[in-house]
């Protein structure tokens, strides 16, 4: 086996617990036992890192939030909080200790859609003045988060246009089964009308000045690819570059899997006294084992992003030919989308392949071992 690496990036999944009914999302309808929860001195077994993501359910259910943050950036410079902004004022007593933490607000679409989406009247309203509450305090990483779903993809346009003229961060994400959602019925049925938007939307942020917008048309293109059924264009290295803690303590590569294709932790972080222990376990190789050769072709932010910067000069050559090409008042093609063989196993990312090779984990067939772990 290749020498592993810690991992960069980590997810803290810190309660199941939610005020919020999302249609997309069903993790309020099974939260957790807060008694149960991880804690804070469970968290101080990570290593260091260079980004967390604290996540939930709603974070700020969690009355010992302020405990997890400073935890938080004891082990990683930036440590950004996704929240639904219905707490407002523990977010902005939070921002006011931690200014330079990160908040990404999760909003479905502009008032009315994101209200019905989400379940609880008033959402955007709370959202939006958390927002403006913290940029008009100088807190810098800010911004929306939107996940596309059959509804709302018009209403991501307008969003996108809205946090440009406040200046705020705009990441995407369209909704996935899983485990982690309790779904699994989450299938964008009108992808000619999404993928147009998300098409319009890779246009636009081409347009821009900044290289980071650049860099998220190209993850828009992933999710066009995506919806649309698309072999994954880079591996997946869950549970190599990152990883999520879940609210009891088990670690796992990723939020995406499902009980229905596999779903393996790789241990909790309450059974060992280290978290190389547990990272360099024959428990979590097999798990990275079964990662390489998983037939689902997510593409959501927590695994796309590690290697997209991991493998920059196929996501940078797209963005160098596809800037030039917006200069000169060309569209992006999006009907040859690329695939780039960095030496993955064909099966990953492959939904067509595990039709007619059905994917074996935990049924007595033994993944490959013999594909390269950290190679290019």
């Amino acid at each position: 086996m290749n020498k592993i690496l810690l991992p960069t990036d980590a997810s803290i999944i810190t309660t199941y617990r939610c005020q919020m009914r999302c249609q997309m999302c069903n993790i309020w309808k099974y939260p957790t036992d807060q008694k149960q929860e991880i804690t804070p001195a469970d968290l101080e077994k990570l290593p260091d890192l260079k980004f967390i993501n604290i996540t939930g359910g709603e974070p700020f259910q969690r009355r010992d939030i302020e405990d997890i943050v400073a935890v938080s950036f004891q082990k990683a410079p930036r440590v950004v909080i996704s929240t639904s902004g219905w707490h407002y004022n523990q977010i902005i007593d939070l921002a006011k200790k931690y200014p330079n933490i990160g908040i990404r607000v999760s909003i479905e679409g502009l008032s009315q859609r994101n209200d019905e989406l989400r379940g609880r009247s008033g959402g955007f309203d709370n959202g939006l003045r958390v927002l403006l509450k913290l940029r008009e305090m100088g807190v810098k990483d800010i911004g929306f988060g939107i996940t596309v779903s059959n509804r709302n993809s018009d209403d991501m346009l307008w969003l996108y246009r809205l946090a440009k003229e406040l200046k705020l961060e705009f990441a995407t994400a369209t909704f996935h089964n899983s485990y982690y959602f309790h779904k699994d019925d989450n299938v964008v049925t009108n992808k000619d009308e999404v993928t147009e938007n998300f098409h319009t939307l890779i246009d636009e942020l081409l347009k821009e000045k900044h290289p980071k917008s650049w860099a998220r048309a190209f993850f828009n293109l992933g999710l066009i690819n995506y919806i649309q059924g698309g072999r994954r264009m880079l591996p997946c290295e869950a549970g190599t570059a990152n990883f999520f803690v879940e609210p009891y303590g088990d670690v796992y590569p990723c939020n995406g899997l499902e009980d229905k294709i596999w779903k393996e932790s790789m241990g909790n972080i309450r059974d060992y006294s280290t978290f190389e222990e547990l990272w360099y376990s024959q428990q979590a190789e097999k798990v990275r084992s079964l990662v390489r050769q998983c037939p689902k072709n997510c593409w959501m932010m927590g695994t796309a992003a590690p290697v997209m910067k991991k493998y920059i000069k196929h996501p940078g050559m797209w963005v160098l030919k596809n800037k030039w090409n917006s200069m000169r008042g060309q569209r992006v093609d999006i009907t040859q989308i690329p695939w780039y063989n960095v030496g993955q196993d064909p099966r990953q990312g492959d939904l067509d392949f595990s039709r007619v090779t059905p994917f074996t984990d935990t049924h007595g067939v033994k993944p490959d071992s013999n594909i390269p772990l950290v190679e290019d």
